[in-house]
């Protein structure tokens, strides 16, 4: 993009340079602050997001403040104060009300769709906040009193339009390159589960004699498999009851909670430390190669232990041990389990009445399909292989999106702050 043929210092960090033919003013100049109180039955409630001004949803939490709510016309300009709400605002398409935590503006000198961009491009949320005053980040807020000493570009309205249809248009174009790539990563994580769900319910040879397995979401399986119990081939054990009257004491060791058990990651950074007498050591202690499974939150989200260190865990976790090492291999039972879960296969037992938790003596009785351990040795490894070509393009287009993310982000605040001439684009 080309930039403008001269430039002049705005006296703004925000700002920056800006077309020599731009002025500077105060926000307050160009808008006029909206603070009429209305109620919500006769102004329907809308909601500041991040995406925009919308109407409030049905399943969105009400508030007790029905009659106490702040007046939005049709393009008033509405920006959250609090800091933790951050990037939330948007020029409205309709008339409703807000929270009173909420900046309402009527523009004056401006076109709103020009605001829209203007106001939530990164420089100015920067600026806004930087108005604010508070505490602590959670809290702090930037009110009207402030916001309206922020300096603003003041431009012809002629060039506003055209550098919002300008805006308009390349936004919707990136915004749909986005959509595009996430619905990319939705296939290619759809088919890497598919793929996952085959091969550990029906193994890699396709020519094998296959025969019903007595389990519905199995269905057929390698003839030569067999479908025991959990409780025969693993050892499954709970983690240690978390005790407040512990976390001090002679035979203090970190342990795991369900947080630091994510899908393939264990996280051994900053673990809390709690009191494990000698005699409990054996009971609830990990070794390197124990699968370690989630009792709640993400029933069945699991991870193996591949450090060489002791660690040890807490009643949230199941550990999983192979009875025999030259019997059963853990990685396939990882894959085992990672279908268990997309299958949904726990949540029907599960207590689905507060909080999703899988006893252990439910977790036992679940019959899986079993392979000889070279098969499912061989079975992991190609699953392992076909995971991280996966996980390599997931990661490519993952960053594209961020790239594609911040150029929308850079593209804005180019164009709102003068930096590049798109009068001739639109």
């Amino acid at each position: 993009m080309r930039a403008y043929h001269e430039y002049k210092d705005s006296g703004f960090e925000w700002l920056g340079e800006i077309p020599a033919h731009w002025g500077v003013g105060k926000l307050g100049a160009c808008f006029e602050g909206r603070n009429e109180k209305v109620s919500d039955k006769d102004y329907p409630a809308l909601s500041v997001t991040k995406n925009g001004i919308v109407p409030q949803m049905e399943h969105v939490a009400k508030t007790d403040a029905g009659d106490n709510r702040k007046k939005v016309c049709i393009n008033d300009f509405v920006i959250n104060s609090r800091s933790d709400r951050k990037g939330a605002s948007g020029t409205s398409n309709y008339d409703g009300s807000v929270s009173l935590i909420s900046t309402v503006l009527k523009p004056r000198e401006y076109n709103p769709d020009f605001v829209h961009h203007l106001f939530r491009s990164y420089n100015f949320q920067e600026e806004f906040y930087r108005y604010g005053k508070g505490i602590v980040a959670d809290l702090w807020s930037t009110r009207y009193a402030e916001m309206k000493n922020i300096s603003v570009p003041l431009i012809p309205k002629k060039e506003q339009l055209a550098i919002a249809n300008y805006l308009d248009c390349e936004t919707i174009r990136i915004d749909k390159l986005i959509t595009e790539k996430q619905n990319f990563i939705k296939l290619l994580k759809e088919k890497r589960q598919a793929l996952i769900s085959h091969v550990v319910t029906k193994g890699l040879d396709s020519t094998v004699k296959m025969k019903d397995s007595g389990i519905e979401w199995i269905g057929e399986m390698p003839e030569h498999w067999s479908v025991p119990k959990l409780s025969y081939r693993y050892e499954v054990l709970l983690g240690k009851m978390l005790d407040d009257k512990k976390i001090t004491g002679d035979y203090l060791g970190r342990y795991l909670r369900n947080t630091d058990v994510q899908w393939d990651n264990v996280n051994d950074e900053r673990l809390p430390q709690m009191d494990f007498r000698p005699q409990e050591v054996e009971r609830y202690k990990v070794v390197k190669g124990d699968l370690l499974v989630c009792e709640g939150g993400e029933v069945g989200r699991c991870a193996i232990w591949e450090k060489d260190e002791t660690c040890f865990y807490q009643k949230a976790l199941h550990r999983l041990r192979p009875y025999s090492k030259s019997k059963d291999f853990p990685r396939f039972m990882f894959y085992v389990l990672s279908n268990a879960v997309h299958q949904e296969r726990f949540m029907s037992r599960a207590n689905k009445a507060t909080i999703a938790h899988l006893p252990a003596d439910a977790f036992r009785q679940y019959r899986f399909g079993f392979p000889s351990f070279d098969e499912q040795k061989l079975i992991a490894e190609y699953l392992d292989k076909e995971k991280y070509k996966y996980d390599d393009l997931l990661n490519e287009v993952d960053e594209s999106i961020v790239l594609l993310k911040e150029h929308r982000t850079a593209l804005i605040s180019a164009a709102v702050t003068g930096k590049i001439d798109v009068r001739n684009q639109a």
